[in-house]
């Protein structure tokens, strides 16, 4: 009998072999655009807390560029950093059948390894391609039973994306790649506990996550071997985790690669959110409705948009981020959502205080029985003139059924790198170097 291990690994070798069709390599680079300009802002958010970091941890002058910081890092803690940088705005892109972020890791970790080592352009798209494959089918097979334990699915799964990214790109034998990921589900690690209250640590688990799966590769590429089938079995690591897994969604054969369907987010709110704000800036918009006019939001929406999500008081940024309320109330009252309405400065304004206290998030049945195909939600406002207007969302906007297009994904990408302090020439010249990594990667590199 085959084992799980062996196969998952066959498997991916297979689809490293299938060419790459101009729609994969095109999804690829708008990945990467809506990886760096994430990053590049959540670096100006943590720019003084990751400035300190290396400066206490000492990993100065050590090798490779965190992305929108001078300081030098190692390999490791520039992943690490890059980690954080790019999950902290809550921008980043991510998968709904698998409910965790693959692009913040897989990212995070190729890119310092293409930094430091010579790795072709092709070996980049290519180990970007396997990176959101194998970490998207791990994500698939044990959602959501990995979000009931209060396991953080980005910081489990996307480890595994990160190390066999880097592995690709590092030309790794299939023993090499099979040794990577037993390393890997060793470091498997994060918890959802992270996204209560006060708490500042989300980004933690993408960061550690980067971090250990690239050092998953190193350990491999330094002589580190690991068990027959770290994957099967009563302490493999998909028992350990849940007790129940999906084993044909981790192996099945697919007509085209997982990254065709990650979604990207307009909204700098966690993904669970999104389907609220957009139906209530609909409702807002078609009926011309002024927020003084509103007496009650009710938010109807899948169970695991619930738990974590309803909450109404809100004790930093982070904890905006997370609640639907907040992110209900001030985008009903900016007419917008991004990253400049998640600031103390809204978190204190009365008037959205009180809006916030007027929405209510309550589970409904019938869209959890949806979960994963849609995650939607239906949004009623009641108006002080006893008047209800509602609107439903199934496919948030950035969904594949509802994906944004080049444009969008530049406007934000501009919009984000000059927020983390680029000036509007250079942004431009590394979007056009993205557009044209075919023959602008090493100029790319040199420049992030």
């Amino acid at each position: 009998m085959s084992l799980i291990t062996d196969t998952f690994i066959d498997l991916l070798l297979d689809y490293a072999k299938k060419e790459i069709n101009k729609d994969v390599y095109e999804q690829t680079k708008k990945c990467l655009i809506d990886y760096l300009g994430v990053t590049y802002a959540g670096s100006v958010l943590l720019k003084e807390k990751t400035s300190d970091y290396i400066s206490i941890a000492g990993y100065n002058n050590k090798g490779v560029k965190a992305i929108g910081l001078n300081h030098q890092a190692s390999l490791l803690e520039a992943a690490f950093i890059n980690g954080l940088n790019a999950h902290v705005a809550e921008l980043d892109d991510g998968e709904r059948y698998g409910m965790f972020h693959p692009g913040a890791v897989v990212f995070s970790a190729l890119i310092p390894v293409s930094q430091f080592f010579e790795i072709s352009v092709d070996s980049f798209i290519r180990a970007a391609i396997l990176g959101y494959e194998a970490s998207i089918r791990l994500g698939r097979s044990l959602q959501p039973y990995l979000k009931d334990k209060g396991f953080h699915g980005t910081g489990i799964c996307g480890i595994f994306g990160a190390a066999i990214a880097s592995g690709v790109a590092l030309s790794f034998s299939k023993q090499e790649l099979k040794d990577t990921l037993s390393a890997a589900a060793t470091f498997s690690s994060g918890l959802l506990k992270v996204i209560k209250g006060r708490s500042e640590m989300k980004p933690f688990n993408v960061a550690n996550a980067a971090k250990n799966g690239l050092n998953a590769a190193l350990l491999v590429k330094s002589g580190f071997t690991g068990p027959d089938d770290v994957f099967d079995g009563k302490m493999g690591f998909l028992n350990a985790f849940t007790g129940f897994f999906d084993k044909e969604m981790l192996l099945e054969e697919r007509e085209s690669f997982s990254i065709m369907q990650i979604y990207m987010k307009p909204y700098a709110a966690c993904r669970h959110c999104h389907p609220a704000i957009e139906a209530a800036l609909n409702i807002k918009r078609k009926h011309r409705l002024t927020v003084n006019s509103i007496r009650s939001v009710t938010v109807e929406t899948y169970f695991w948009a619930v738990d974590g999500h309803e909450h109404t008081k809100i004790e930093g940024v982070s904890s905006a981020k997370m609640s639907t309320p907040f992110s209900v109330a001030v985008a009903l009252h900016k007419d917008k959502a991004g990253i400049n309405e998640f600031t103390d400065s809204n978190i204190d304004d009365d008037s959205i205080k009180t809006l916030t206290q007027k929405v209510s998030v309550i589970t409904n049945d019938n869209l959890t029985a949806l979960v994963p195909q849609k995650r939607g939600a239906i949004v009623s406002v009641e108006t002080n003139d006893n008047e209800i207007f509602t609107e439903r969302i199934d496919y948030p906007k950035g969904e594949p059924e509802s994906p944004l297009t080049l444009m969008d994904i530049k406007e934000k990408f501009m919009a984000l790198t000059q927020f983390g302090g680029l000036e509007l020439e250079y942004s431009l010249s590394l979007y056009e170097c993205i557009i044209d990594i075919e023959n602008r990667f090493k100029e790319l590199l040199n420049a992030i």
